[in-house]
């Protein structure tokens, strides 16, 4: 019989490509993933791994068992939902929750002392991850639930085997110093408000940053973009020195206090925030615990 630990180590490797990286997914050495490999091997009768360079790919047996891992996984995880069900459904053990960092801040954290005092039995644990790797993460089983958005309103593309909810929709406004001249104004704000003012935006590459360049799509003078900056904090702390502008999305911000102010824009740039987990656990009282609390956010 198929070892089904050496079964998620092997569909980990396909979908990483080095052992090493699987490795650091699944929380073991490299050498022990290695050695499940060779378990599989040996339960198999036949080479399911081949070099490549630096990594590895799967030989033709190799993909025909990842192909029907999906189905295994599903089985298996419908068994443990029957078990929880057959003991009144009560969420308890751990709930894994992968997600990218404004999500976990502005959605995931102001619900976890409401889930704890609905669920004592249940823990939650956080992980932070870009939306493609927290994806692969659900579906190969290293995580229950991901927090993922959208890619500039085009979805992430999810696995077949996953189910997603949408949970939020997140917009950006500009945020400025309270004595800047954009602070004045009373409509929503367009590119031609914005022109000629100096910013601090998201590194290109970014949701954040492709937002900013949309925003002056119809301007011709290029964007005074004098500081790239990932983390939105930083980004806050140098608008409040009244030298640059930033556009933040509301989940990524904490109270603005007294120095700073908000501006809505005319055409409000939005991303889509959904909860994705694979199909086979749609009855995990966990996860539906989880989800009952996220719909009240």
């Amino acid at each position: 019989m198929i070892d089904v630990g050496a079964l998620r180590a092997l569909r980990s490797v396909a979908a990483l490509g080095t052992l090493a990286r699987a490795a650091d997914e699944l929380g073991f050495t490299a050498s022990a993933v290695s050695q499940q490999i060779k378990r599989l091997e040996r339960q198999v009768g036949v080479p399911v791994l081949a070099p490549a360079g630096r990594g590895v790919v799967l030989t033709p047996a190799g993909q025909a068992i990842v192909d029907s891992a999906a189905e295994v996984f599903q089985a298996l995880e419908r068994c443990a939902e029957a078990a929880q069900s057959v003991a009144e459904g009560a969420p308890r053990g751990i709930l894994r929750v992968v997600g990218f960092s404004t999500a976990i801040r502005g959605l995931l954290a102001p619900i976890l002392r409401q889930l704890s005092a609905r669920c004592p039995d249940l823990h939650v644990h956080v992980t932070e991850q870009d939306p493609d790797q927290a994806l692969h993460s659900v579906d190969a089983g290293a995580a229950d639930l991901a927090l993922v958005h959208d890619a500039d309103g085009l979805p992430v593309p999810l696995p077949s085997t996953l189910t997603q909810r949408l949970l939020h929709t997140d917009v950006g406004d500009v945020v400025m110093h309270r004595a800047h001249p954009l602070a004045g104004l009373d409509s929503p704000l367009v590119g031609t408000d914005l022109a000629g003012y100096a910013w601090v935006t998201s590194p290109p590459g970014t949701v954040c940053h492709q937002w900013f360049r949309r925003l002056f799509a119809d301007v011709p003078e290029d964007p005074d973009v004098r500081h790239l900056v990932d983390d939105f904090a930083t980004q806050l702390s140098l608008v409040a020195s009244g030298d640059v502008i930033a556009l933040i999305p509301r989940l990524a911000r904490p109270p603005l206090g007294s120095e700073l102010v908000s501006r809505p824009l005319r055409r409000q740039p939005k991303r889509e925030v959904h909860a994705a987990w694979r199909r086979s656990a749609d009855a995990s009282p966990a996860i539906q615990a989880l989800l009952a609390e996220l719909a009240v956010t």
